[in-house]
C-alpha cells in the first residue's frame, strides 16, 4: 500500500495562500507599531515604513506624561467593558430567547418591534434629553453603559442561533420538570457558547473603542474613558504642532504622527488578547446566528 503524502498539492497551495492573507493582516499592525517608535521628520519625509530609520520614544513620552489620567482611563474603560458586556449577553439572550420559540405568541410583533430599532432612532437631541433628563445618566458610570446595552443586530443573531437548537431538547427538558428559564439556563446557554463568544465580541469592541458616549453625557476626568482621554491627548499634540511658538527644528518637533500610532497600540493592546480565546467559536456562531431564519 503506498503511503498517503502528508501534504497534498491543493494543501500547499491553502496554505500559502492562508500565510499571505495573515501576512497582508500583520502588515498594516506592523506599521503603526514602527511608526510610534519613529522620529517625526522620517515619517514626514519618508512616509509609513516597516522598520523605523531612526528610533524614537518621543510619542511615547507625550503619552504618558500624565500616566495616572491614562491608567483611570483603563480602569474606567474596562470596568465599562467587564459590566456592559455581561450585562449586554443577559438582556440579549434574554430577549433573543423567547421570540425564537414559535410557541411565543406575539414572537412576531416582538422581532418587527426589534427590528424597527434597527431601521429608525429619534435622533441626537431626543436620545440626549431622555438619557441626561429622563434616566439621569449624565456624570456616572451607567452613562457609558446604558445607551449601549441592547442592540437589535446581536438579538437576531442570538434568536437565529437559537432557533437552530432542536426543538426536542426544549421537550425533554420540560418533560423534566424544567420551566422556561431553567430551560434557557441549564440547556440552551451550555449549546450556545459559540454565539455568545461572537456576540460578546462585538459588544467588548464597541464598548471598549467607544467615547461618543463619554463626550456627550461625562463632564468629570475622573470618568472619562480611555479612547476619549487619548482623544483629547492627539488633539492637544495636533494644537502644539501647529502653535507657532513651537520651533520647527527636526529635534524639537511635536510627534503629532507619532503620538496617534502610539495611541492606536495603547488602545489595542488589551482587547486584541481576547482573539486568541475565542477565534474558534468566532465562525461558528456567526454562521449558525446568520443562516437559520
Amino acid at each position: 500500500m503506498k503511503p498517503r503524502a502528508i501534504w497534498q498539492p491543493g494543501q500547499l497551495v491553502l496554505h500559502a495562500v492562508l500565510a499571505l492573507m495573515s501576512l497582508f493582516c500583520l502588515v498594516p499592525f506592523i506599521i503603526i507599531l514602527s511608526s510610534s517608535m519613529t522620529r517625526e521628520m522620517d515619517i514626514l519625509s519618508n512616509g509609513y515604513n516597516l522598520y523605523p530609520k531612526h528610533f524614537d520614544f518621543t510619542a511615547y513620552r507625550y503619552l504618558f506624561q500624565r500616566m495616572s489620567v491614562v491608567l483611570t482611563g483603563y480602569k474606567v474603560t474596562g470596568l465599562v467593558t467587564v459590566i456592559g458586556t455581561i450585562g449586554s449577553l443577559a438582556i440579549s439572550a434574554m430577549i433573543a430567547y423567547p421570540i425564537s420559540l414559535r410557541r411565543l405568541k406575539y414572537r412576531r410583533f416582538i422581532s418587527g418591534y426589534v427590528l424597527v430599532t434597527l431601521l429608525f432612532n429619534g435622533g441626537m437631541v431626543p436620545w440626549y434629553i431622555v438619557c441626561v433628563k429622563y434616566l439621569h445618566l449624565h456624570n456616572n458610570l451607567w452613562a457609558l453603559i446604558m445607551p449601549s446595552l441592547v442592540n437589535g443586530f446581536n438579538i437576531f443573531l442570538m434568536r437565529n442561533y437559537f432557533s437552530s437548537i432542536p426543538e426536542e431538547m426544549h421537550e425533554s427538558a420540560k418533560i423534566d420538570g424544567a420551566g422556561e428559564l431553567r430551560t434557557l439556563w441549564s440547556v440552551i446557554l451550555p449549546l450556545s457558547v459559540p454565539v455568545f463568544a461572537s456576540v460578546g465580541l462585538f459588544i467588548a469592541l464597541a464598548y471598549w473603542n467607544d467615547w461618543w458616549l463619554g463626550l456627550m453625557l461625562i463632564d468629570k476626568a475622573s470618568l472619562q474613558p480611555l479612547q476619549l482621554m487619548l482623544r483629547t491627548i492627539v488633539s492637544n499634540v495636533d494644537y502644539l504642532a501647529n502653535s507657532s511658538v513651537l520651533s520647527t527644528g527636526a529635534d524639537q518637533m511635536v510627534p503629532r504622527e507619532g503620538v496617534k500610532m502610539a495611541a492606536t497600540i495603547v488602545t489595542i493592546g488589551p482587547i486584541i488578547f481576547l482573539y486568541p480565546f475565542l477565534q474558534k467559536y468566532f465562525v461558528k456562531g456567526l454562521m449558525m446566528g446568520a443562516v437559520k431564519g
